[in-house]
């Protein structure tokens, strides 16, 4: 793992392409994507090149030619929150009590962004709801590990143990396939044709006339429905009522798509699944059994659909939450990244990104060549893990400066405030500007 990284991006592009069934002949050449540069995302992880093949991927499913990825640009989509700009402000992309904190005898890993895990943590730590980061730094360091995430986790909230890797553990997840492909039964199959009449994009998108229902939240199922609605679907997003969405994190992922709020336990969701091409999950695995939503529940009630599951922790670990942040600290990640025992962090939130990206390659490679049978496609935050700490490594760890960004920027009016975010890591492709939050009609 020490090795040079340089080929590393075209080896797993080839991988990635092979699992999701692509003809080899489609690939490029050689080691062609060496030719087109690395992607500016410094680490001693190989982050840019599995930022590189993620986005070629799903660049080459659509079949567009991945030699034109451009790595700077791939650099600024996947460090979008960066650069976003809400009428000329940033936003508070982390909130206080997101961080890493010191235990007595180690570090945790806390994720407090949405007002319920700050709220939760709080009550777990025992400090009242106006403290500050300094209250909760004071509260972890008086316990240790083990006895501070299981309070905040008893409490409702995130956090979790900052970890050296295991690589027997890594071993057993890369012996899974990075985008798990199940095939429906031929006697179940439904072929769903896109009217290419019914797409408000422009018929000769790759998607045109596929309609996509987005049950996703928190950047990788979002970017991942974000690409499809760049690629010309239909993409109807849908949130519950009750849940707000953080109003920067949807409009620096929510481009072309219409969203509204639903309640998914309802039956209204299945008259939608009746005329949808694909449904996109992004919650626990064991929130949608209780939903009703299972991916195998789904697919054999609606013959011909194609599920996307995305999970922070995999199947195995079906009702545990967890963000990028958190998989990188508990898989290893950030004791490699960091420096003289304090952890660290990637460039970027790459295991969103690519996880997003991946799972937006394998359903447009599907879509474009499918038979009419149902298709459960699954990926994990933890496997992208996993494959980022197979991948080879620099010692180079030294930060890239931002430099200039601004022919790599998109510029919105929403609802008649100005934004700036990334614009589209694919190459030729612009961004339609997000809608409001819950702002349409839960119907196509």
């Amino acid at each position: 793992m020490d090795s040079d990284p340089s080929s590393a991006a075209t080896d797993l592009l080839r991988r990635v392409w092979g699992e999701i069934g692509g003809d080899t002949a489609a690939l490029p050449r050689g080691d062609a994507l060496r030719g087109i540069g690395s992607v500016p995302l410094a680490s001693r992880t190989a982050t840019g090149e599995l930022a590189l093949a993620s986005v070629a991927a799903v660049t080459l499913a659509a079949g567009l030619d991945p030699l034109l990825v451009d790595p700077s640009r791939v650099a600024a989509a996947y460090r979008s929150d960066r650069y976003l700009r809400v009428d000329d402000e940033p936003p508070p992309v982390w909130a206080p009590l997101s961080g890493f904190w010191r235990s007595a005898d180690g570090w945790i890993r806390t994720h407090g962004n949405y007002p319920h895990h700050a709220r939760a943590l709080r009550l777990a730590l025992g400090i009242d709801g106006d403290a500050a980061a300094e209250s909760i730094a004071r509260a972890v360091s008086a316990l240790g590990t083990d006895e501070a995430v299981s309070r905040i986790s008893a409490a409702g909230g995130l956090a979790v143990p900052v970890r050296p890797e295991d690589r027997a553990t890594d071993e057993a997840w890369r012996r899974s396939p990075l985008l798990d492909i199940a095939v429906g039964s031929a006697d179940s199959a439904r072929f769903r044709h896109p009217s290419r009449d019914r797409a408000d994009g422009p018929a000769t998108a790759p998607l045109a006339g596929v309609r996509v229902l987005d049950l996703t939240r928190v950047i990788a199922g979002p970017v991942c429905t974000r690409t499809l609605a760049l690629l010309g679907a239909d993409v109807l997003r849908l949130d519950p009522p009750h849940l707000p969405e953080l109003p920067w994190q949807h409009l620096d992922t929510g481009h072309g798509k219409r969203t509204a709020l639903l309640d998914a336990r309802g039956p209204a969701i299945h008259a939608l699944l009746e005329d949808a091409d694909v449904i996109v999950l992004g919650y626990r695995p064991a929130a949608l059994d209780r939903m009703g939503l299972s991916p195998a529940d789904l697919a054999a009630r609606h013959p011909g659909l194609l599920v996307a599951e995305l999970s922070a922790w995999g199947t195995d670990q079906p009702d545990r939450a967890g963000f990028d942040s958190l998989v990188q600290a508990e898989s290893g990640i950030a004791l490699i990244e960091g420096n003289d025992g304090r952890p660290g962090a990637l460039p970027a939130q790459a295991l969103d990104h690519s996880s997003g990206y991946l799972l937006a390659a394998a359903l447009t490679h599907l879509l474009r060549e499918r038979d009419g049978r149902s298709r459960i496609v699954r990926t994990s935050l933890r496997r992208i893990a996993a494959e980022l700490l197979g991948m080879p490594r620099s010692a180079n760890a030294d930060p890239v400066a931002d430099g200039d960004a601004s022919a790599h920027l998109a510029r919105f009016d929403v609802a008649g405030t100005p934004i700036v975010t990334a614009a589209s890591a694919l190459p030729g492709l612009t961004f339609a500007p997000p809608h409001p939050w819950g702002a349409d009609d839960p119907r196509w």
